[in-house]
């Protein structure tokens, strides 16, 4: 790849589609799948798939489409998700609790292995062998456990501070599930998953 070549956010997005698709493929001993296969299956423009693709390098062979395995490595190296990254929760409520025991069945080299709460209610409580800590063991763990992704999932008013602890403590992305919009220095990625703007946007398409 090309580092001086700026890749877009859209692109990034739907390696992860790709990646899940793959995955498939590969439990079913799929061998090799083509781009014109990819585009049917993921309802993608194939042209769109390759040229996805080939900002990171030639991965396909013309005439025989891309090698299944070989290209999930390559996916998982280009996304990072190669080596363990260690995540961190804050916030034990409902979606909290979803959230860690989808944890417990993913496969890739990323893991919520710390939970945070600040309700004593909460502190203690075991979510799928992950105790919950207070708070304000937060930046201690994070550094001990070598976490660089925070999630934020507390209510809105209580978001921009669980930010600041997040970014206090060294993360280096965080995703927040808490209708707020955050601020956070430059150099720290934020993505916003707001159920509530989703389904509002969604609307919008209804006869």
């Amino acid at each position: 790849m090309n580092k001086t070549l700026k890749i877009s956010d859209a692109v990034v997005r739907r390696l992860p589609v790709y990646l899940r698709y793959l995955d498939e493929l590969s439990m079913k001993n799929v061998q090799t799948v083509s781009s014109q296969d990819l585009g049917i299956k993921l309802d993608l423009n194939p042209a769109q798939i390759r040229k996805d693709l080939a900002y990171f390098g030639e991965f396909g062979k013309k005439g025989i489409g891309y090698d299944v395995n070989y290209l999930i490595e390559k996916i998982r190296q280009i996304l990072k998700i190669d080596k363990l990254i260690n995540v961190a929760l804050v916030g034990a409520g409902n979606l909290g609790h979803a959230l860690c025991n989808y944890n417990a069945y993913l496969k890739d080299h990323m893991k919520i292995c710390a939970v945070f709460d600040a309700a004593p209610s909460k502190i203690g409580e075991k979510i799928h062998n992950i105790t919950v800590q207070p708070v304000q063991e937060l930046s201690e763990t994070i550094k001990d456990k070598e976490i660089r992704i925070g999630i934020i999932t507390v209510p809105a008013q209580e978001a921009q501070q669980v930010a600041n602890l997040f970014v206090e403590a060294g993360v280096e992305a965080i995703l927040n599930f808490a209708p707020a919009i955050i601020k956070v220095p430059a150099e720290i990625r934020v993505h916003n998953a707001d159920f509530t703007t989703e389904l509002q946007s969604l609307a919008y398409f209804l006869d």
